[in-house]
């Protein structure tokens, strides 16, 4: 279920981050909506979630939150909690279904991917040709392979009901937080729709981040861990 309040932007841009390996997703979607002072509009509820209450400064909130910036026309989803994947279709239906009602133009799903190089690749894919060519100048297009858990999900789910979307993945080494993975899906957003979204200061703060960031990413590995394993690996790189 989604709670939240009028939607001001008109066919607006809706990018989701949930944490995922490196929990790039989560790292990135926190940058912009910190960069861009997004507005705080509400959240989604699921008994599928894991029943914790997220702190911050001694304060609850919520575990998956929704915000806005009208000045950018933009939409950002991004959770702090882990999603199983047997519940990943239900919450991505859900979410997705709430997207075509509020008459979003495009999806963009950050996720992260593994790979056995260094190099800060960005791959990417779409769900439709148009997308596909919209990205294919600053990406590595991912050619074959799979995206799973929830990022997976949505993007399975745009294209049932056919809102464009794209999928863009940082390529990292590990499980573990992954701030320059999150930095190199921001710089691509930057060139694809214009944003100005700083990321010096994840590079700078890499190892705070990471730290910071463990318990998550612990809480992920567990959550994997009780389902059959799977892994995303581009079939280069």
């Amino acid at each position: 279920m989604i709670n939240a309040g009028e939607i001001k932007s008109k066919e607006p841009l809706l990018i989701e981050g949930f944490p995922g390996i490196g929990l790039v997703g989560n790292i990135a979607s926190q940058q912009i909506i910190e960069e861009l002072s997004m507005e705080y509009i509400g959240s989604m509820e699921s008994r599928f979630f894991p029943p914790i209450a997220v702190l911050y400064d001694g304060l609850i909130n919520m575990p998956v939150r929704i915000y806005e910036s009208e000045e950018h026309n933009l939409i950002m989803v991004v959770s702090d909690i882990p999603i199983s994947p047997s519940s990943s279709y239900d919450v991505s239906k859900v979410l997705i279904n709430w997207a075509g009602s509020i008459g979003v133009k495009e999806v963009i799903s950050i996720a992260g991917i593994a790979t056995m190089s260094d190099e800060a690749k960005v791959f990417g894919a779409a769900t439709t040709k148009d997308m596909l060519e919209k990205i294919e100048n600053h990406v590595e297009i991912f050619q074959m392979g799979t995206i799973s858990g929830i990022s997976g999900s949505i993007m399975s789910e745009c294209f049932i009901q056919e809102i464009p979307a794209i999928s863009l993945l940082g390529a990292t080494r590990s499980q573990n937080p992954d701030p320059r993975a999150a930095a190199a899906v921001i710089n691509v957003l930057n060139d694809l729709y214009g944003y100005s979204i700083e990321t010096e200061s994840l590079i700078e703060q890499a190892e705070r981040i990471e730290l910071e960031m463990q318990k998550l990413a612990e809480d992920l590995r567990k959550s994997e861990q009780s389902a059959s394993p799977r892994r995303e690996f581009p079939m280069y790189g």
